[in-house]
């Protein structure tokens, strides 16, 4: 566990004008994340991305009021489209020449529903959209002079076998436990094939524990209930939604998440600390897969991936991505 006090040192030395995009920030864990951002960043520069305009609205009062000297853009699309998420990139890409930090949290619990491309909703948006958003941004990634991040908050340290090549979980059936388990491999395995293409930019899948937020708010009756049930014990169950924030904020800009080539980017760390260990097991090697407290997956999580690599469902999962990606859009990138 990465103690709270060495979160909130690093946080409070962000150096300034950072540029950073929040896909799915206009509630729950990313707008918790965009808030401290605001709060702690000198002069910082933040793109956020969701569907709801009124939120957005008051979110961005609310990040005035944080930081009055920060400079906030809401772009509203359905980020579940890969062609709505291509315009909101190319948005992006005619305003900046580079950007730091790029998050991603969009999300559903809404099962057994199909896009309008054709791809399973929880798919889309935990995997497809957020790939496609980071193929997209990678460029700007890479030419920012430090601290070259992308932070994906979804299963990351509860990555387990994958029993199935049903990449969009249409038919898997079983426990949600073996469900996220395959989930978390998947998505930290596509991850690994683009940082592959971009070992100057660092790479985390990080799982944020039980945190408030509206995500149950579309699923059937049961996931409803559940989502009652969870605000009512939300105090003794789930993790503070400042804390949250915070924690996202020090895996977005620590320098204990480095990217495999080109050093420590970040913020330093306090002598006698060192880099978090990698999806390899070594430490310091450019892609992490981190549980709700910051700490590096275990080593059993690391044996799970070396023998997903050894069967090659890598290389089966990103033929599938980029399948898609073409079908859709015609291009694997925009």
């Amino acid at each position: 566990m990465v103690a709270a006090a060495v979160i909130r040192a690093s946080n409070s030395r962000l150096p300034s004008h950072l540029v950073a995009v929040f896909v799915g920030a206009t509630s729950g864990i990313g707008e918790y994340n965009l808030k401290a951002f605001a709060k702690h960043c000198p002069s910082p520069r933040a793109y956020f991305i969701g569907r709801s305009q009124p939120a957005a609205t008051r979110i961005l009062s609310e990040l005035k009021v944080l930081n009055p000297a920060g400079e906030y853009t809401f772009i509203q699309g359905d980020i579940s489209l890969l062609k709505k998420v291509d315009e909101v990139c190319e948005e992006i890409k005619s305003k900046e020449k580079s950007i730091n930090i790029l998050v991603l949290s969009q999300g559903t619990l809404v099962m057994g529903v199909d896009t309008a491309e054709g791809i399973h909703l929880p798919a889309a948006l935990c995997m497809y959209s957020r790939l496609r958003f980071i193929v997209n941004l990678l460029p700007l990634l890479q030419a920012a002079p430090t601290l070259r991040r992308v932070v994906s908050i979804f299963t990351g340290s509860k990555e387990g076998p994958i029993l199935s090549t049903d990449w969009q979980a249409r038919n898997l059936n079983g426990s949600l436990i073996k469900l996220r388990a395959q989930g978390a491999t998947m998505h930290t395995l596509a991850l690994e094939k683009i940082a592959e293409k971009a070992p100057d930019v660092a790479f985390v899948h990080d799982y944020p524990g039980a945190v408030r937020s509206n995500i149950a708010r579309e699923g059937t009756w049961a996931i409803k209930l559940l989502g009652m049930v969870v605000k009512i014990f939300a105090p003794l169950i789930c993790v503070p939604n400042e804390v949250s924030g915070e924690r996202h904020l020090y895996l977005e800009t620590s320098a204990a998440y480095p990217a495999k080539v080109g050093g420590n980017d970040g913020v330093a760390m306090e002598e006698g600390d060192q880099a978090a260990k990698g999806i390899e097991g070594k430490l310091g090697s450019g892609q992490y897969s981190c549980d709700q407290v910051c700490d590096a997956a275990s080593d059993t999580v690391v044996q799970v991936l070396k023998q997903a690599r050894a069967e090659g469902k890598d290389k089966e999962l990103w033929e599938e991505v980029q399948k898609q990606f073409l079908r859709i859009t015609g291009k694997v990138s925009i």
